[in-house]
């Protein structure tokens, strides 16, 4: 996780643009799935994922977490995080499909919409008698959206019990917190009335995910979907962009770059 840290500054810092604050907060989770928990297949991707655990990101501006963890996991060479948001890379600024990166399933950054696609993945994973289940990541401040809710309502509706989403719950959007911009009130008792389980742990501690989602797993196939609440902090690992909305969306210049690495480890090698 300090790896794929460093990799998203580095990686947003030479693009000069993009996301860092939201990346750095749901990091661990991602460097989670994709190393301890998903049965997956860097070596041999598809679209359809048959018979494996398939993942979307929602709130695709987040990506460059999700580029670094992509790489670091085998889907493409490390080297390419280099190429973030340059003309015609296949790490754009927001994931898109129009290069076939592997790893990647569907466009997102349209913020509201990767629940209902992830849904209708694992809708189809059921009427297929697939065994590999789904996971999906969205943000708090997505959550404002209005198709969020429907598609909450449409997965207990039709008992989609194969899907794991979960909810980076850093309590920071880009125009401040997100109880200020608009409040999400109890949000635990609020999926739980649209009639998922909910389970919540500390988004940015690796056991803590991990015991978490083992718990969760427990109670997949058991006509409910689930949802799992991620505690996380804006800009964690480094200090000045803790708990910041202010980068939520800016990129670290050189100096600023500096003193964020020299706060997290290189543990794999930078590209």
């Amino acid at each position: 996780a300090s790896q794929v840290r460093r990799d998203i500054l580095r990686m947003v810092s030479g693009a000069k643009s993009g996301h860092p604050g939201g990346a750095l907060s749901c990091a661990d989770y991602l460097v989670g799935l994709y190393f301890s928990v998903m049965n997956i297949n860097p070596d041999n991707f598809t679209m359809e994922g048959k018979n494996e655990d398939v993942f979307y990101l929602s709130n695709g501006h987040v990506c460059p977490a999700w580029y670094s963890v992509l790489a670091r996991r085998g889907y493409f060479p490390v080297s390419e995080l280099a190429t973030l948001r340059l003309l015609g890379s296949r790490l754009q600024g927001h994931p898109s499909v129009a290069h076939d990166l592997p790893g990647l399933r569907m466009a997102s950054g349209s913020l509201g919409q990767g629940l209902s696609v992830a849904l209708g993945h694992a809708y189809a994973k059921k009427m297929d008698n697939d065994s590999g289940i789904v996971y999906s990541l969205h943000g708090d401040g997505e959550l404002q959206e209005g198709q969020i809710w429907e598609a909450a309502m449409f997965a207990s509706a039709h008992k989609i019990d194969n899907i794991i989403s979960a909810i980076d719950y850093n309590h920071q959007q880009i125009d401040g917190r997100v109880e200020d911009v608009i409040s999400l009130g109890d949000l635990k008792a609020k999926w739980e009335a649209f009639g998922w389980l909910v389970f919540e742990c500390n988004g940015n501690n690796i056991d803590d995910i991990l015991n978490t989602v083992s718990q969760a797993k427990q109670h997949l196939f058991m006509e409910k979907p689930i949802m799992l609440l991620l505690n996380t902090k804006m800009g964690y690992g480094v200090d000045f962009m803790l708990d910041d909305c202010k980068w939520h969306g800016t990129a670290p210049n050189a100096e600023q770059l500096k003193m964020a690495l020299e706060q997290l480890p290189e543990t794999l090698g930078d590209y």
